[in-house]
């Protein structure tokens, strides 16, 4: 947002004019000052003058012969090569000696025999636009001899502002000047939007059919329109602002969109089919062509202005080409309207038609600012061009805003700010920023007005009380209360991230987005065969990354494929992050189910041989390895049992258990995720929930070491193909009381038999005796039985 002092003085009676002071204002009240850019007459002895009489010049045909009164009564000659003045017009005129913008010096100089005394100027000439083809043309109230430079406001200072998105009223000038009157405790003028009309009524007829994107629609008619060139005075505030001027009637929507904040769009009144003007929703597939002259094809999140015809304007975005203002019109409807911040966001996004007034709207205008801005751009186009306007205004409300009221307790201000602010003082504050403040004991009752929609809590009116209170003044602090720390939780998450990073690898941060290709290859599947649970991003920044991820897999797959192909022999990445299902969260029910996760992929050769050879490539193996890690640093039990989620190898991943709940997967990707993620060769992949790793865990209870002898002994027994290792190694430690250790050194597939032979080894220990040859045979044959309960058979037992 581009703001200049001298326009902006227009409302406001500043105390000072001081560049450093004004700018702190406006970093203290939030509005970071970006930049500072000083304009001055760049140019020396140009005056304002009058053509008094033109001749022709009697050598040349393409240049004139002019006589200029510079306001004390002589006429100056000079000789001009542009076409587009008469006799009496108004003139700025570079005096012999003048100096121009690129240190072009005037001078005196005979022209095919005839002597000319200075120059008239062109825009470019001057610097002040690109137009050349004639010289500038004043209005006929310019004072004579006075210098150029005193009708154009020079010198001025132009702030270039940096506003949040959350003030879209802070997008104008009546807005930072309110914010200025707030700071120094003075009064605002506002723009003057009174009317003179006429009677008459509008034949346009205009509808809402989409309330939901439009919340008001207001216009006027405006008849006897003759388009020209706006005055100088407006084209300087303008170029100022950064905004071209094309003509008076489109430069006035563009002067009150930045004095009031609210974008404005000017119909030709005859080019508008059937005499009305419709707010609805696009049909997929339908087009436009707007006023760059680029046809655009529509979806069913576009809102679209149509008449009789069909759409004639992308709403807030821009207008439609077939009822722009031309040259030739001479009725215009001017309308203001209140459109859904997110409608154009998405629209002007989507549309890559970015501009100031779609980025007002995305902020959120005020509705009830649009008749208002209305009746001031028909105002100021009155004055410049003497419009005729109709008394009947058209005036459609879809969806009432009014001011809120926020209950705030002093005790709200004290909390946050310190004790040294009182009731009286906080309600002076506020009552700066024009709220309406009543008192009852220490509670404040603040009624907002509709252009500030970032006031909506208690905690909002303190932030504004901090503001005007200057933020220098606070004094320093020590914060009360118990001493910081780290919880349990986190000091445990950072102790899971310590041991990846040790394992050797890298930790990344993606975005949640991903395709609903992405998503199926990992989600759930109903009977239709689509992903059960999706969150869909209303606003997707991109349409191919429109749904939230229910695993964090994919952001991984992506950033191997991305390490791969610029030639990483391997990759090994971790990331803990949320997922996110169409669920209510049982932390937060208004927000979608959002648990922690964990995630692990892996491929290439990775880890280290001993021998010295090349490492193993990462296979399901690396990934339960990796479990097995982070059960034993967790120190938690964590139990393997064959599974086949979507997006793993059949056959090569294991479901991870945690008292009885399945917490996650490791194993290997399946071939065919492999193939989607354009990789190659195996990957081996984790993810599971991150509190059971991280969560509190019961107290350690020490057990006392044994000082007696252990004894190792070995089982092997032969199972069902399908049978579980795990399930064996588990019952048959169930059986004995001494069990110490226990472990699978062993596992021999006979695929003739359809047999496999798991070897197991245990350790016993007693706590209070050596073991005897009773004791290990009885604790052995406890172990066999347990084993056949499970339709194992010990081998060699035949």
């Amino acid at each position: 947002m581009r703001v200049s002092l001298n326009w902006l003085q227009d409302y406001i009676e500043l105390p000072t004019t001081n560049v450093e002071e004004l700018t702190r204002a406006l970093d203290m009240l939030g509005h970071a000052v970006e930049d500072v850019e000083h304009y001055r007459a760049d140019w020396t002895k140009v005056i304002i003058g009058r053509v008094e009489r033109i001749e022709p010049h009697p050598n040349a045909d393409a240049v004139r012969v002019t006589h200029v009164d510079l306001g004390d009564g002589e006429l100056q000659q000079i000789i001009c090569g542009a076409w587009n003045f008469d006799e009496g017009a108004v003139v700025p005129v570079a005096l012999p000696g003048a100096v121009l913008p690129g240190g072009f010096e005037i001078g005196t100089r005979a022209i095919r025999g005839v002597e000319s005394h200075g120059m008239i100027c062109s825009e470019r000439e001057l610097g002040l636009g690109e137009l050349h083809e004639g010289i500038m043309v004043l209005s006929d109230d310019s004072p004579l001899g006075a210098p150029f430079e005193s009708i154009l406001a020079l010198p001025d200072v132009v702030f270039d502002l940096e506003i949040t998105s959350n003030r879209p009223d802070a997008m104008s000038m009546i807005g930072i000047a309110r914010e200025l009157a707030a700071w120094y405790d003075l009064e605002v003028t506002l723009p003057d939007w009174s009317l003179a009309t006429v009677p008459g009524t509008p034949e346009l007829h205009v509808t809402i059919a989409a309330p939901d994107g439009c919340n008001r629609f207001v216009a006027r008619e405006i008849r006897d329109v003759e388009i020209a060139e706006s005055p100088l005075w407006l084209r300087e505030r303008l170029r100022k602002a950064g905004v071209r001027a094309i003509s008076n009637v489109v430069d006035v929507t563009n002067y009150v969109m930045l004095e009031l904040g609210h974008p404005l769009h000017a119909f030709d009144a005859d080019r508008i089919a059937g005499e009305q003007l419709n707010v609805r929703w696009a049909a997929d597939g339908e087009q436009i062509v707007t006023l760059d002259d680029v046809e655009r094809t529509l979806v069913t999140t576009d809102l679209v202005i149509e008449d009789a015809d069909g759409p004639t304007s992308l709403a807030a975005v821009m207008g439609g080409a077939r009822s722009e203002v031309a040259d030739d019109t001479t009725r215009v409807i001017m309308e203001a309207a209140s459109w859904n911040p997110a409608t154009v966001m998405y629209t002007s996004r989507r549309h890559d038609l970015r501009s100031e007034a779609s980025a007002r709207f995305e902020r959120g205008v005020d509705p009830n600012l649009a008749p208002h801005a209305d009746d001031r751009a028909c105002r100021v186009l009155q004055d410049i061009a003497g419009v005729t306007i109709l008394d009947a205004a058209i005036d459609v409300v879809a969806n009432e805003v009014t001011p809120v009221t926020i209950a705030m307790r002093l005790s709200d201000v004290t909390r946050l700010l310190g004790d040294d602010f009182t009731v009286g003082r906080c309600a002076t504050l506020l009552r700066r920023l024009a709220l309406e403040v009543t008192v009852d004991g220490d509670q404040l009752d603040v009624v907002v007005p509709t252009y500030r929609p970032d006031l909506t809590r208690p905690a909002d009116l303190v932030e504004e009380i901090a503001r005007l209170a200057d933020f220098d003044t606070f004094g320093e602090t020590v914060p009360t209360g118990p001493a910081g720390g780290l919880l349990p939780e986190q000091w445990r998450t950072r102790r899971v991230r310590d041991l990846l990073r040790g394992l050797g690898l890298y930790q990344t941060v993606n975005l949640p987005f991903v395709s609903p290709e992405e998503l199926a290859a990992f989600g759930q599947l109903d009977d239709t065969g689509a992903v059960t649970d999706v969150v869909t991003v209303r606003n997707p920044l991109r349409e191919d990354q429109a749904k939230l991820c229910q695993s964090l897999l994919p952001g991984l797959l992506r950033k191997l494929r991305e390490n791969r192909n610029r030639g990483a022999d391997w990759v090994g990445l971790y990331e803990t992050g949320r997922v996110f299902f169409a669920q209510p969260w049982t932390d937060d029910p208004r927000v979608p189910e959002q648990p922690m996760r964990l995630a692990v992929a892996v491929t290439g050769p990775y880890g280290t041989n001993r021998l010295g050879a090349s490492p193993p490539e990462a296979d399901a193996t690396t990934a339960l390895g990796l479990v097995s890690a982070l059960a034993d640093a967790m120190d938690i039990p964590v139990e393997r049992v064959p599974a086949t989620p979507p997006g793993y190898h059949p056959t090569r991943t294991a479901a991870l258990v945690v008292d009885g709940r399945v917490v996650g997967h490791a194993g290997e990707l399946h071939p065919d995720v492999v193939e989607q993620f354009e990789l190659t060769g195996r990957v081996a992949v984790v993810e599971l929930d991150l509190d059971p790793l991280v969560g509190t865990t019961p107290p350690r209870q020490m057990d006392p070491v044994s000082t007696y002898p252990h004894v190792d002994f070995d089982l092997s027994f032969e199972v069902a193909q399908e049978a579980s290792a795990a399930q064996l190694l588990t019952a048959t430690m169930g059986a004995s009381e001494l069990v110490e250790q226990a472990r699978v050194f062993d596992d021999y597939r006979d695929a003739d038999r359809g047999l496999r032979a798991v070897a197991l080894r245990y350790r016993l220990r007693a706590t209070d005796r050596t073991l005897e040859a009773e004791d290990i045979a009885g604790e052995r044959t406890r172990m066999i039985e347990q084993a056949a309960a499970l339709g194992a058979t010990l081998r060699g037992s035949e």
